[in-house]
This record gives structure tokens, C-alpha cells and sequence, in this order.
């Protein structure tokens, strides 16, 4: 018989970014499921309702923003994935940082296009259940965008080859909350646009 070996090549486990962001995530993550739990019990309520209100949505602009978004994380991970393989290289990494703000920005753009046609309609956060969650849900959501695009605004300036290139902790703490940013919207539009 064979001996199966195991090869041990001296890498130990790394947690991304700084403690401090995991408390960060976790708090965003729990607030969001009682968030999720209290809109699945209302919609058990008045499913019609939540179904009809639903059908309003534009899906379009819903899955425009989650290519965005999805995109300009993707942009993130492979800037942050060479910061930490070669600092001395940031060129490349600025350049997809900046990218992936710009995407932030134009998520923030397609949203409000998206409640300027509610709004313009008469539809409200008073408009019922369902567009109450909608609008708290999506403006939670709104501002972890608008934070987390300064964020990557930051550390794309930071990264700029006049600088000192901010610690890799530091950038991959940003890179956690962009990612969480994302995989938020990824369970709203999920639950909004498609439930």
C-alpha cells in the first residue's frame, strides 16, 4: 500500500484586513438577517401584495446594478491579489481600485435613476410593506455603497506611486467591506427584484 504523505509548505492561514472589519461585517450581517427575517414574515402575510408591489421593480437596472457590483469586486480582489504578491508594482492595482470606485459610483447613478422612477410614480417608503423594504433595505445598502466607494477612492490615492502604499491590512480590511457590499446586494436583489 501506498503511505499518503503530507507536505507541509510553511504557510500559515491569514484572516484578510484587521480585526476591527469582522466585527464590521458581522454586525452588517445580523442587522440584515433580522432585516430578511422580518420581510420574509410580512410577505407571509400579504403575498399578493409583496408580489404585485414586486412587479413594479425594474429588474433590469436591479440586475445592471449586480453585474456592477460583481465587476468592480472582482477588479478589487485582483488589485488587492497583486498589491499583496508584488507592493513594488502599483500601476495595474490603481488602476483597477479606480475602476472598481468608479463602478461604486455607478451603482449609486443606476439607483437613484431607479427611485427617481419610483418617486415619480407617487411610490413612497409610505407606499406599503413592501416598498417600505425596499426603500430601507436598498438605502442601508445606498450607504455602505457611497462608504465603501470612498473607501476605494482612498485606497486608490494611497496606492499612487508618490505615496507610501497604505498597510495591506488596511487595503485588504477595504476589500472585505466592498466584498460584503456586494454579497448584500447579491440577497437583496435576490429578494426584491426576484423572490
Amino acid at each position: 500500500m501506498n503511505e499518503v504523505k503530507t507536505v507541509r509548505t510553511g504557510t500559515k492561514k491569514h484572516l484578510p484586513g484587521e480585526e476591527g472589519i469582522w466585527a464590521v461585517v458581522f454586525g452588517d450581517l445580523v442587522i440584515f438577517a433580522i432585516l430578511f427575517g422580518a420581510f420574509a414574515y410580512y410577505r407571509g402575510l400579504d403575498v399578493e401584495l409583496f408580489v404585485s408591489d414586486q412587479a413594479s421593480l425594474h429588474r433590469g437596472l436591479g440586475l445592471l446594478n449586480t453585474i456592477v457590483l460583481l465587476t468592480s469586486s472582482a477588479f478589487v480582489a485582483w488589485a488587492i491579489q497583486r498589491l499583496r504578491a508584488n507592493s513594488a508594482d502599483r500601476a495595474g492595482p490603481r488602476r483597477a481600485l479606480a475602476i472598481g470606485a468608479a463602478l461604486g459610483a455607478a451603482f449609486v447613478v443606476v439607483k437613484i435613476v431607479e427611485w427617481r422612477e419610483k418617486f415619480a410614480a407617487g411610490i413612497t417608503i409610505e407606499s406599503g410593506d413592501f416598498f417600505m423594504f425596499y426603500f430601507v433595505m436598498g438605502g442601508i445598502h445606498l450607504l455602505h455603497v457611497l462608504a465603501g466607494t470612498g473607501f476605494l477612492i482612498y485606497a486608490t490615492v494611497a496606492t499612487g506611486p508618490e505615496g507610501e502604499a497604505p498597510k495591506m491590512a488596511t487595503l485588504e480590511g477595504i476589500g472585505v467591506f466592498w466584498h460584503l457590499v456586494d454579497m448584500l446586494w447579491v440577497f437583496l436583489f435576490a429578494l426584491l427584484y426576484l423572490a
